[in-house]
């Protein structure tokens, strides 16, 4: 009875969660929380647990999320489950990546990657090795980061996760971007945004709208990136980003550019 009530509390958090209602996904996980403490039932508390942790990491509560991944991951080698310890791992690199420490996001992920490669998990091996990109393109090992994209493109394919195709394009996208291969950069972010389209995924398409405005504005199309940072903003206030504010700004900056550039062909 006190699984199953557990379980309802984090199905339901998991529904507001995926609604962006974060406060209320909170206070269910919370509450199963207190079902799972009371029945002692290790494999539910891991579960719970977890969800907690990825709620906090969400919603910038970095040191707590820590927190809640790191009982997980004990509970985790208790039960001796292979493949949530990996999950709990690759979590807790992209908390550690998130705030800029490079080489402990690093570790996480290759001791998830030594454990995924035990377990065949080809759908958590391809996101797995994308988050290494990131490591390996901010830690100035470009090659290598691209290394990392291509592999991790293959397994997307091969699992069919199209979200995570169309992230790596844009990833690859802004690698060649800080290259100035702005040809190559702008094929792999249409590429990006064609896969976000056919899945009706508004988020990823502003992602790509936004790697385009950088790549137009770095060749002097100001038109083109006025364009696209129109596309931007609508989808920033839609969903109430926390970039609406600067976006804007510079959507005003841009305008101002472009109609100083048209005065001037006058002159």
């Amino acid at each position: 009875m006190a699984w199953s009530q557990s379980a309802d509390l984090n199905v339901l958090g998991n529904q507001h969660f995926s609604k962006g209602f974060y406060t209320e996904a909170f206070h269910c996980y919370s509450k199963a929380l207190e079902v799972d403490s009371k029945s002692g039932d290790q494999r539910a508390m891991a579960t719970t647990l977890g969800n907690l942790g990825n709620i906090c990491a969400v919603s910038g509560r970095r040191e707590q999320a820590r927190s809640y991944y790191t009982e997980v991951l004990e509970l985790q080698k208790i039960l001796g489950e292979d493949r949530g310890i990996s999950t709990t791992l690759a979590n807790l690199g992209n908390l550690s990546a998130d705030a800029g420490e490079w080489e402990r996001a690093r570790a996480y992920y290759l001791e998830a990657l030594d454990l995924m490669n035990l377990l065949s998990d080809f759908a958590g091996k391809a996101v797995l090795l994308s988050d290494l990109g990131l490591v390996a393109r901010e830690t100035g090992h470009e090659a290598e980061a691209l290394s990392f994209y291509q592999e991790s493109l293959v397994l997307m394919r091969r699992v069919g996760n199209e979200a995570g195709q169309a992230d790596v394009f844009r990833m690859m996208g802004r690698l060649y971007m800080s290259q100035h291969r702005f040809d190559e950069a702008q094929s792999c972010i249409l590429t990006s945004l064609d896969v976000a389209r056919r899945l009706k995924d508004e988020l990823r398409m502003g992602g790509a709208w936004y790697l385009l405005v950088s790549c137009h504005d770095a060749r002097g199309e100001l038109g083109k990136a006025v364009h696209y940072l129109q596309k931007v903003v609508r989808v920033d206030e839609k969903y109430q980003l926390p970039k609406l504010a600067e976006n804007t700004q510079r959507l005003e900056a841009l305008m101002s550019r472009l109609h100083e550039s048209d005065e001037s062909s006058y002159v």
